[in-house]
This record gives structure tokens, sequence and C-alpha cells, in this order.
């Protein structure tokens, strides 16, 4: 209870010190749904637990922080404090009970040879979001359903064995051992997956393993890492990593390798998410449904279609409606909200007013239900943002990246933030980094380094960054287009900007200073823009 380590709100810590005082106490039988309630959380008597959840959503969220601090802080802890699903009686468990279950039951995982290095490509880009809007398309379907719900919605498990000393020596062993706990450390930053390791029989159910190997030479060191599927075997991630074995170099190595291992895998369009949204089928499960419901946002992210938005949204809306304490679901219903203000012209505030209220009600949900999830912070700030409260939107940035540093997504949104909000000194190199550490589309960041480059002069930069980007159902993508190139003296090309604006979003167009001041937290920043969007042509004096 007293480490910083366990990241768990002070609801969730007065549950835990209450199951386990009153089960040491004998008093096991009184533990139930209704008592906690009245006397933990101060609920009225009336309580009733069929149409309350708070005590189940509660209970989930504390499994998942006791989990989370078992495999980091608490790895040498000789007792296990646990929660049994079914129930709330705590269960004790002695740390070498465990290990010597491990022993006997160790999971087979099929062994394949270490696999090249694979980087992010274009290819493998294109793929991933065919599949995941291959995912989109079956929703309706799965939603329309009328099966009773489970309790809790699907989340992705990763087992992570023990990296392989190849050396046998002392400091190869140190360095494995250090790597796993490190990777593992990483990987729990992330709320929408579970980390596993073989402290006891794995079950079948879960489908992804992490595995890994050290091996070192005279003044080196290579470590290799794979994700694979447990059910074949198959590698569905590899990578390789050398340095030198200083001790500083270790130390510094150790940190970044295991950044780069979680960022990989564990962010939106990651390896692992990428791995589940294959599995998209019609007729899923309740859980698996709201889960790939999630994957869904992604891929409508991916082009900013505004046809699959409705088709997202609905989704997301019955998804917390069977699954009201699922805070991811809860945070991307946010987004979407937002989104249909930001991307909807023109501009009208007895129309966005409410849906940015709205959209600022489902994050504060989301960050109620689960405090660390970093997507319900994305869309707190963000909400915030739009609603005009731009320092209340950056220190809920702060926070998040406090979190996770390692989840782009986050980090690409606070960037952009900050820059819009003026300090682009800070949030230009966050946008940048976003885009060279996220396997997604990249266009938005691009689009986001084209405004870094106009603001810092530098308009030979912003031109190359805007005809990047290239986003061609998107409006402010054109806008913003269209100023860089009217500045850079590109006239030919700002008119077909222009041109397209005019054709496709008049609205935009006619209301084009309001919806400039809506997007820019700096009022000066927004009238240079405004500046170039005349000598585009699309404002007049």
């Amino acid at each position: 209870m007293s480490s910083a380590d366990f990241q768990a709100t002070d609801r969730e810590r007065r549950f835990l010190s209450y199951v386990v005082d009153e089960t040491l106490a004998g008093r096991s039988d009184r533990i139930k749904a209704y008592s906690i309630a009245v006397e933990v959380f101060d609920r009225d008597p009336s309580f009733d637990p069929q149409t309350d959840p708070i005590v189940r959503i509660t209970a989930s969220h504390l499994r998942r922080s006791l989990e989370r601090y078992y495999l980091t802080a608490g790895l040498a802890d000789p007792i296990l404090i646990s929660l049994p699903k079914g129930g709330y009686v705590a269960a004790f468990s002695s740390r070498d009970t465990v290990a010597a279950s491990a022993e006997e039951h160790t999971p087979a995982i099929i062994r394949e040879p270490p696999q090249p290095p694979r980087r992010p490509g274009k290819p493998r880009l294109i793929a991933a979001v065919a599949v995941l809007v291959a995912a989109a398309t079956v929703l309706v379907l799965w939603f329309g359903s009328s099966r009773l719900s489970p309790s809790e919605p699907e989340t992705p498990h990763l087992l992570v064995e023990w990296f392989d000393d190849m050396n046998g020596s002392s400091a190869t062993t140190a360095l494995a051992r250090g790597l796993t706990q490190e990777v593992i450390s990483q990987l729990s930053k992330f709320s929408d997956i579970v980390v596993v390791q073989p402290l006891g029989q794995v079950g079948s159910d879960i489908r992804y393993a992490l595995a890994g190997s050290v091996d070192m030479s005279a003044g080196s060191f290579r470590v290799r890492v794979r994700m694979l599927n447990r059910g074949d075997g198959s590698v569905l991630w590899a990578h390789s990593y050398d340095g030198a074995t200083t001790v500083p170099e270790l130390l510094k190595v150790q940190a970044d390798i295991a950044a780069d291992v979680a960022t990989n895998l564990a962010q939106p369009y990651g390896a692992l998410f990428e791995a589940d949204a294959k599995r998209a089928v019609p007729g899923a499960p309740d859980d698996q449904a709201a889960y790939f419901c999630t994957l869904s946002y992604y891929s409508y992210r991916a082009g900013f279609n505004p046809e699959t938005r409705p088709v997202v949204r609905s989704c997301l809306e019955r998804a917390v409606e069977r699954f009201p304490g699922y805070a991811t679901a809860w945070a991307l219903l946010s987004l979407i909200y937002i989104d249909e203000v930001r991307f909807y012209y023109p501009f009208e505030s007895q129309k966005s007013a409410p849906l940015i209220d709205r959209a600022l009600a489902a994050a504060d949900r989301a960050v109620q239900l689960e405090s660390t999830n970093v997507r319900a912070l994305q869309a707190q700030m963000i909400a915030l943002y739009f609603k005009g409260e731009i320092d209340a939107a950056i220190r809920v940035g702060r926070r998040g990246m406090a979190i996770n540093p390692n989840d782009t997504v986050f980090v690409g949104e606070y960037g952009y933030r900050l820059a819009l909000s003026g300090n682009w000194k800070e949030g230009c190199p966050l946008v940048a980094e976003a885009r060279n550490r996220n396997p997604g589309p990249l266009a938005y960041y691009e689009a986001g380094l084209a405004l870094c480059a106009y603001f810092s002069h530098d308009i030979e930069q912003a031109v190359m960054w805007i005809k990047k980007a290239n986003v061609p159902d998107n409006a402010l993508y054109h806008s913003i287009a269209a100023a860089i190139l009217a500045e850079g003296g590109y006239t030919a090309d700002a008119e077909r900007e222009r041109s397209w604006l005019m054709l496709h979003e008049p609205g935009l167009v006619a209301n084009i200073r309001q919806e400039t001041l809506f997007r820019f937290g700096n009022s000066n920043d927004a009238e240079t823009f405004l500046g170039s969007i005349k000598k585009a042509g699309l404002m007049r004096d």
C-alpha cells in the first residue's frame, strides 16, 4: 500500500484494505458486493449491486493493479495477494510456492530461429490498415446481437518469458534478468494489455508470448527479441539490438531496448494490435466485439474517413452500454465526439458546444474508471483544449507523458496541443518523435511538422512536409497546404488546393477565420496563418 509503484486509486486501496482485513479476521463470509459498497464506498443502504456495477468494476481494476505490482516492484515480495474472479475474498500465496509450481508447469513455446530485424515499412502499414478496415466492417453485425454480455470486455494478454542467457556467465545472466524486468515494467504502462509471467500454469487463452535471448562477447552484446503466436509458434515480430558492455552503456541501452520493445508491441498500430485485428470475424462474443470495436477506431483514424465515423461511434456507444467500466471505449468515444466537432464544417457553436461537453464527460468518465489509462488522458486533454481550457489540457498532457512516454499516439497528440497553443519549441520535437516511432499512418504527424516548419519560417521545409502528408479527403489538410504553398510562392499548387476546398467544403471557406481561431490556442499564431490564407485566396480583407 505504501509503494509508489502500486498504481491504484484511493477507492481501490480502500477496497484492498477492507477485503484483506476481513479475510484475515475470519469474516470472509461477510465480503459481498453490498457490504463493500456500503461500508467502503459509502453507498446508501438502498444500494442494489444488480443495477450499480461499481464494486465489480473496482475489483477488476484492482486485480490489474495487483498483477502489475507483482510483475514490477513486487517481484521479490514473499507473499502475493490476489482477488480471484467470481468473488471478492482475498487470497494469499507464498512466492516460493508459486515459483516451484512454475518450474513444473513452464508453458511450451515453439522456438523459432531468430528472425532478421523488421522495421515498420509502408507495405506493412498498408496491410495493417487494410486489416483494421476489414475489422470495422463487421462491427455492426456483432453489435446487432442481443446475447447476454460477459462481465468484462476482452483484453489482450501477453506472456513475457525470462530472456535466455546464451553464455552462462554471471554478467549475461544479470543482463537477461534485468532486461526482462525492464521490458515488463515498460509494457505494464500500456493500459490496454495485461502482462503475464510464467509463474504457474498459463492458460491456452493467452495467445501471444514474448521471448528473447542475450549473448555477450568481448566488449559487446546482442539482444534478440521476438513476439510469437503461442498457437502455432509463428514469429509475429522480431528485432535485434547491439551495444557495448561498459556499465554506463549497459544501463542506458537496457532502458532503451525495453522502451523500444514496448512501443513496437503495445501501442496502437503496434504488432500486438495488428495481430489481434486479424482475428476479426462476424459473430464474435460480446467481450471480443467490444475490444475489436476499439481497434476499429484506429482504422477510422488511419484515413480520417468521415463515412466510417458514424459506424465507429455507434459501435463504441454500444460497447460502453454493455461494458460501462471499459475505460478505453469511453476514451475513444470521447475522441469520436471531438472529431465530429473539428471535422464538421462550418463550425456552429450551438451544435458544437454540447458535443464538446459530451466528449469531456466521456473522457472524465474514462479517467475516473482508470486514472492511469493514457488513452483516457488523451481524450480529456483534447476535449479540454477544444473547450478553450488550454492550461488544463496541457497539465493533463504532462501527466500522461509522465505515466507512459512510450505511447507515441499520446506523445504526438500532446506535441500537437503544445505547438498549437504557441509552444512550438517544445511541441514540435514530440510530433517528430511520434512520426519516427509510430508504425501507423504518418500523414497526421507530417501535416503537423509542416506547420512546425511554417512557424519557424522555413517555408521550403514546410512545403516538403505538406506535400509528403497528402490526406486527400481531409479539408484541414487542404487548408494547411493552401496557406503554406501560397506563402512559398507555389501559385498553381495553392490554387489547386483552393479549388478543392471551394468545391468540397465551401462551408469551411466561408467560415475560415472562426475555424482557424477554434484550432489555434495562440491568437497571434492564428493571425499569422490567416495572413497566408488570404494569399491563397481563401479569405477577403
